[in-house]
């Protein structure tokens, strides 16, 4: 895993590559256009030489033919020229002359090339095939405009020297013929303007060309460093520099490829601070900005020589990702980051734990035989191991421990707890209740899950529901959630209506929307009182087994919801696949409307599913100020500790009668006045 450490985000942009300027100017261009061109040019120079004495000497046949008595002067001079000139392109090129330079030899070829022939010519005899035969010299003309290169101004000295040899020797060989010289004269002149113009063309042409290819690169450049910029934004963190958790994502995804794949091992180490939102609360937010920088920043300092990730996963919770070779090097490295924020000494004398200071608790899990497919159960673990860390006592470090009962998925206590769960009624349902944010009025309420051990002491949801849904036993436990929530909540009229989440294993178990009918029908409750919450995070591509039974049980009334939106991958995949009657945001994306950022995506999330035309329904209000927010984004419905916490269904009728009670009512009803 070779992820060097992020720089805070200051720094970060320091290092980020200057905006690009302006062209350059005109001479800077040209400059630039000769060495680009260099190596195409002098290559495309030495090619054309070649190939120019090439038919330079098979015009020797036509010599033969015309020129009989001289072709032995004539042949000699084309050998020559024709030779010497390769032999002195070669010894330029093997020397590396430059382009100009070459294409000064070629030009001299070419003139010597017509001198050296058309003296011995000139001596023929055959005196009236040379007067046509003169015509040859516009040939070369035309190699100095254009077969070869030429910048302008050498082409123009070329032709002019070949046409001043052709007049010289036309006054020499036929100095009494004024109209072969008009003639072949105008031709020779009309050749080298046509040829010259060509040329001019030519040559503004492939400096255009490459005036639009350095804009094209210079665009392109000016792209590759915005998209470049964007992404390193997209991927960190705004206040600490560091991954955001999107980066994370993808690093936790490539280091569990690599395991899977050559067995790389790695950690995740979960770091919380300790009491934040006191500290927020008690120094304020610019504080608390500044501790998690400084935190961030002695994280990033002691862990450079692991070569590990630091990023930040939360509010005031880290994330760390590091190659280790086993349990002790884990404990050591979670240890180390434990240690140095307690040395660090920030004030927070509004703790009341015995300390007066920033420190932080540690959670890790690591990569180990018999893991498992899913790279969500390390997260899982690690995740545990911090609440473990935070419960006992908080500044320490907590290792997921496999073999511990309590922590370890694997137990098979639990398993075993669930299979009699029911029938010894270690199991139970507890409701919080969902407010219409319009009404101010309970709308609904949310039937969860309790389970306790054989000793009373209880078992955590994130426990035994991953427990449940390995064995097979969520499928029974279901089936009993939606009766006991129908006879608790329904057939009472406690409630107007009540969601229960259903398992994917449920949805895919055969006759389960037949079981369900079965239900609705002993209790007496009819079905539109009934929602279903089915989680985000399962694919739903080619799950038409699941889509087919939640149609079955839209036949039924029951009322389909989504639940976590958000937190997954697959959720802009259900809502295309199924009309969902309620959409649930995660609570996730409410606590990060602490800053504008947060707002704003939460904003578009709420815009996206409104213009499906779904309910909406956020989860997690804890305060006034996020009730208020809620209102000012139209949302639906609402549920939280601030509306009410989860009680026994004996108690969630008297609810309305206590002073808590009328406080969360009149918490709702003033958010439905606002």
């Amino acid at each position: 895993m070779d992820h060097g450490m992020k720089q805070p985000l200051p720094q970060t942009m320091e290092a980020a590559p200057a905006p690009l300027g302006e062209l350059p100017t005109p001479a800077e261009v040209w400059k630039l256009y000769r060495t680009r061109t260099e190596e195409t040019r002098a290559a495309a120079t030495r090619h054309g030489l070649w190939v120019s004495v090439f038919v330079y000497l098979l015009f020797a046949f036509s010599d033969y033919v015309l020129l009989q008595d001289v072709i032995v002067e004539t042949t000699i001079a084309r050998l020559v020229v024709g030779i010497g000139a390769l032999v002195m392109m070669e010894i330029q090129v093997a020397s590396g002359t430059k382009a100009q330079w070459l294409d000064l030899t070629c030009a001299l070829a070419l003139i010597a090339g017509y001198g050296f022939w058309l003296y011995p010519a000139t001596g023929t005899a055959e005196i009236d095939n040379l007067r046509f035969y003169m015509v040859f010299g516009a040939i070369f003309m035309m190699g100095a405009n254009l077969f070869f290169s030429f910048e302008f101004w050498l082409s123009v000295v070329t032709s002019c020297v070949v046409m001043a040899m052709f007049a010289l020797a036309v006054s020499q060989v036929f100095p009494g013929e004024f109209y072969y010289s008009v003639a072949f004269g105008t031709f020779y002149i009309a050749c080298f303007t046509f040829t010259s113009y060509v040329n001019w063309r030519l040559n503004r042409e492939r400096y255009q060309v490459f005036l639009n290819a350095l804009e094209a690169e210079h665009q392109h450049r000016e792209a590759t460093e915005r998209g470049r910029a964007l992404f390193r934004l997209s991927h960190t963190d705004y206040l600490t520099g560091i991954d955001n958790r999107r980066a994370i994502d993808q690093r936790l995804r490539d280091c569990w490829s690599a395991w899977q794949t050559s067995g790389t091992a790695f950690s995740v180490i979960l770091v919380d601070v300790d009491f934040f939102k006191k500290y927020n609360d008690c120094y304020g937010h610019q504080a608390g900005d500044r501790c998690l920088v400084l935190v961030t920043n002695a994280l990033n300092e002691a862990l450079l020589p692991y070569n590990a990730s630091l990023g930040r996963y939360g509010g005031e919770e880290f994330i760390v990702l590091a190659e280790v070779s086993g349990q002790q090097q884990v404990r050591a490295l979670c240890e180390l980051m434990r240690s140095t924020v307690e040395r660090m000494a920030l004030v927070h004398d509004q703790r009341r734990d015995g300390l007066s200071i920033i420190t932080v608790s540690v959670g890790a899990a690591y990569t180990r035989e018999q893991m498992g497919p899913k790279l969500e159960r390390l997260i899982s673990e690690a995740d545990r191991a911090l609440y473990s860390a935070k419960a006992n006592g908080r500044n320490c470090v907590r290792l997921f421990d496999p073999n511990d009962p309590h922590s370890s998925d694997e137990s098979e206590n639990i398993a075993a707890l669930l299979k009699v769960a029911i029938s010894r009624k270690l199991v139970s349902l507890v409701y919080q209740p969902i407010y219409n944010l319009e009404t101010g009025a309970v709308a609904a309420a949310e039937a969860l899950m309790r389970l306790k051990m054989l000793d009373g002491s209880p078992v955590g949801p994130a426990l035994f529901i991953p427990i449940a849904e390995r064995t097979g036993s969520i499928i029974s436990l279901g089936l009993w959630s939606i009766r006991q929530a129908c006879e608790d909540m329904l057939a009472t009229g406690k409630a107007p209506l009540v969601s229960v989440n259903v398992s994917p294993l449920q949805l895919k178990a055969r006759g389960f929307a037949a079981a369900v009918k079965t239900i609705l029908q002993e209790t007496g409750v009819d079905g539109s009182q009934l929602a279903f919450e089915i989680t985000e995070g399962i694919d739903m591509e080619g799950q038409s087994d699941i889509l087919r039974c939640l149609k079955e049980l839209e036949t039924l009334g029951i009322r389909i919801w989504l639940d976590d939106f958000g937190t997954g991958f697959a959720g802009l995949s259900w809502l295309r696949l199924f009309n969902f009657h309620t959409v649930k945001i995660d609570r996730s994306f409410l606590l990060d409307c602490d800053t504008q950022m947060g707002k704003t995506m939460l904003r578009d999330i709420i815009s996206l599913i409104r213009h499906r035309g779904n309910r909406i329904l956020v989860e997690g209000i804890e305060t006034e100020e996020q009730l208020a927010l809620m209102r000012r984004f139209r949302i639906d419905d609402v549920q939280g500790y601030l509306m009410g916490r989860p009680v026994p269904p004996e108690v969630f009728g008297q609810d309305a009668t206590t002073d808590s009670g009328k406080q969360r009512r009149s918490a709702a009803g003033r958010a439905a006045k606002a």
